[in-house]
Parts: C-alpha cells; sequence; structure tokens
C-alpha cells in the first residue's frame, strides 16, 4: 500500500482520497478510522438551548410531524436536518432502520426479530426502543455483524 500526501495552498478544504483496486478489511478500517475522525459536529436544540452533544449518546434519530428528533438514553433534541442528509453526513455507525428512523448501532442491545412484520430494537441502558422495517433488517444485520469484528 502507498501513501502520499499532497500540501499545497492552492486547496480550499482538505479532502481524503482512498483509489484501491477492491474494497477490503484493511481499507473499510482506514474509512471508518477517517471518519470518525471527521465526524460531524451537530448541534442539537430543546427550547431556546442550544447542546453539543457526542454523537456517541446518540441512541436514533427519527421523524414526527416533518421534525427530526435525536435520542439519548433520557432526552430527545430537535435536529435541523432531514434523515437523508443526516444518513450521508454520520459515521458509519449509524444505519437506517425504517424510513423514518436511523439507528447508532454501537448502542442497540437487541433485536427481536419477527418474520412477519418490523422487528423490535432495544437499546443499552434504557427503555426507549424503535423498529427495523424488513427492508432495512438485511443490512443493519450486515453493519451489526461487522461491529462484533
Amino acid at each position: 500500500m502507498k501513501l502520499r500526501i499532497e500540501v499545497s495552498d492552492d486547496f480550499e478544504e482538505d479532502e481524503v482520497i482512498i483509489r484501491c483496486a477492491q474494497m477490503n478489511d484493511d481499507i473499510q478500517r482506514i474509512q471508518a478510522y477517517i471518519r470518525n475522525l471527521v465526524s460531524p459536529k451537530l448541534v442539537f436544540y430543546k427550547g431556546q438551548q442550544e447542546y453539543y452533544l457526542p454523537l456517541d449518546e446518540i441512541l436514533f434519530f427519527e421523524t414526527d410531524c416533518q421534525q427530526v428528533y435525536a435520542h439519548t438514553v433520557n432526552d430527545a433534541f430537535k435536529v435541523r436536518h432531514r434523515l437523508y442528509e443526516l444518513e450521508d453526513m454520520l459515521p458509519r455507525a449509524f444505519s437506517r432502520a425504517a424510513k423514518g428512523t436511523i439507528v447508532n448501532t454501537a448502542r442497540i442491545y437487541a433485536i427481536s426479530r419477527n418474520l412477519t412484520s418490523t422487528s423490535q430494537i432495544k437499546f443499552t441502558n434504557t427503555h426507549k426502543q424503535v423498529y427495523v422495517s424488513r427492508h432495512y433488517y438485511k443490512t443493519l444485520k450486515d453493519k451489526m455483524s461487522e461491529r462484533s469484528v
């Protein structure tokens, strides 16, 4: 593997490009490491206050009445981004669970599988739970498998 760093005043923004013949475990680890380094700095809102929480405290994001909320163990905060924007911004640990839900796979305690409909997701140290639709179940399960590696 070669490593090349270009430094120039002409660049407006830092950019990391990975060129590879195929996606393998090493490349995925590098990608995950870089994503975690540059994870987005989101602002969370509750009432008239702004909160600056680390993303690992977020259990899940969900939509409710055209508004997106970020849920922690004991609270919920408004977020001024749409779910599709968050999906592009968030680190690899976050995964779509349903049309209106993105979950933090690092905080999932259990998934109760239901073959006929949605499956229930339970989170560590909280009563909060969400559902994963059949459409997103396999992707979420794959992310959970990656987590344990």
